[in-house]
């Protein structure tokens, strides 16, 4: 064999030892890129991500932001108009609180002046009426009597009474200044039969509740003869309207209305039409 011919046969083996070196050598390289590629992968993983997010989170909280801002002024402006309206609502209930106040007080005011002027016109009706009956029985009253003037000034009208009719007129006396009430039977407030009810039940004598009965109690007696005690009376003997008792000296006692109350009066203020005396 020639020196040519051997060196094929020794070249192969060199070869495919050269080629299995590469292709070892390539794939080493490979995997040892893939290696450092997979450790160095995790950490520059998360990097990348935030850095793409971050435009998308830094939009989304500027709205909010601006949306919250704009929430909170609208709560304030809330918050200030419910406070003028409050304040306008309390000055407002002040000021009908004391209108209606300021009402009551006139509405009390004005109810007591009609009652004031009520009680006087009815005080100046029941005087007309009593000058009305006066001027209707006097014309009798002067024939029976035989003197017109008799009935001016009565001749039995001494202040001094003694026995049932001192004890009369003293209960009666008592009573100046207590209240008139209608239907008062007593101790502190009276009408006019009430009152004369009440001095003749001090002597044990029961006269009629009503002064329509009080008028025709005892003896009719004309009233230029009148004794202390004695009842007078104002309308026609069965219908009288109003009662009192002579108490001597040209006057009388008598629970005369709400204005007055009961008064000691001269019979010049207000003339009876008759009497009775029952003692």
């Amino acid at each position: 064999m020639s020196h040519t011919a051997h060196i094929p046969s020794h070249r192969k083996p060199r070869q495919r030892a050269s080629k299995s070196a590469l292709r070892a050598g390539v794939a080493g390289g490979v995997l040892s890129t893939i290696a450092v590629a997979g450790a160095a992968g995790p950490a520059q993983a998360e990097p990348v991500t935030q850095t793409i997010e971050m435009p998308t989170i830094t939009t989304g909280l500027s709205t909010a932001v601006a949306a919250s801002a704009q929430a909170t002024q609208q709560v304030a402006l809330d918050l200030e108009t419910r406070a003028y309206e409050d304040a306008a609502a309390e000055s407002a209930a002040k000021k009908a609180k004391k209108a209606q106040a300021e009402a009551v007080r006139k509405a009390e005011a004005k109810k007591k002046a009609e009652a004031k002027a009520k009680a006087e016109a009815a005080e100046r009706a029941e005087r007309a009426s009593r000058t009305a009956e006066r001027t209707t029985l006097s014309a009798p009253a002067a024939s029976s009597s035989g003197n017109s003037s008799s009935a001016s000034a009565p001749s039995s009208s001494s202040s001094t009474a003694t026995g049932s009719a001192g004890a009369i007129v003293a209960f009666a006396k008592a009573q100046v200044g207590d209240a008139y009430v209608s239907g008062g039977t007593g101790p502190n407030a009276w009408d006019c039969s009430g009152l004369v009810q009440a001095a003749y039940r001090t002597v044990g004598i029961d006269l009629p509740r009503v002064s329509q009965s009080q008028s025709t109690a005892g003896t009719q007696v004309s009233l230029d003869n009148l004794q202390p005690g004695d009842i007078l009376y104002w309308g026609g003997a069965g219908s009288a309207y109003h009662v009192a008792i002579y108490v001597g000296g040209g006057e009388f006692v008598g629970a005369q209305n709400s204005s007055t109350g009961t008064v000691q009066r001269s019979m010049d203020y207000d003339r009876p039409t008759g009497a009775v005396r029952v003692l």
